[in-house]
């Protein structure tokens, strides 16, 4: 019975993400437990993940934020997150690789799912985005990045497109890590 934990999770998912966050089974199956107890549908709902970015940020209006995260982690689009989009949520957005974390920023901002970002879907994140900085951090912001509008006007100047173009993964990817500018552009990471 040294392996009861991990029964509760298929094999296969434990496999499966084993092999694409690199945690371990022992973390896995202890994220499982604590996931069942949060989550007893196993599922964890559009509503409770608000709450949960509410708790990030206190001072802040996460709602739309948070609306735009999950829509990004439900990868198979049935309106809850299971322990495995949990999962590799986690890993991509904390211990994965920077191209990794590119990729999920990518559809985090690739509103329609349509494979492609426009200046308005910019636009929209960075609208969500701005609303996570609380208002005495905003009003120590660059006059340039002081509003949404001027925010995702610099943002999409980076990848050399005009307002009517769309932007693919790749050239996101590549503008981002091309200009050291752009990735506080893309997130908001609380002043400890």
């Amino acid at each position: 019975m040294g392996n009861a934990k991990s029964s509760a999770m298929s094999k296969e998912i434990l496999e499966d993400l084993k092999l694409s966050t690199k945690f371990s089974e022992n973390e896995l199956s202890q994220w499982y437990e604590n996931f069942k107890k949060q989550c007893p549908s196993g599922r964890i709902t559009p509503e409770e993940f608000k709450r949960i970015y509410e708790r990030f940020f206190p001072d802040s209006d996460a709602t739309s934020y948070a609306q735009h995260v999950f829509r990004s982690f439900d990868t198979n689009d049935d309106g809850t997150l299971d322990f495995k989009e949990y999962i590799i949520a986690l890993h991509m957005t904390s211990t994965g690789k920077t191209e990794r974390k590119l990729e999920w920023a990518f559809s985090l901002f690739d509103v329609d799912k349509n494979g492609y970002i426009t200046k308005s879907e910019v636009a929209e994140i960075c609208q969500a985005i701005f609303k996570l900085i609380p208002k005495d951090e905003q009003e120590n912001l660059p006059a340039d990045e002081n509003t949404p509008e001027k925010r995702a006007d610099k943002l999409w100047s980076f990848f050399n497109k005009k307002d009517n173009e769309r932007l693919a993964e790749g050239e996101f990817i590549q503008g981002v890590l091309d200009n050291d500018g752009a990735i506080h552009l893309i997130q908001y990471e609380p002043k400890k």
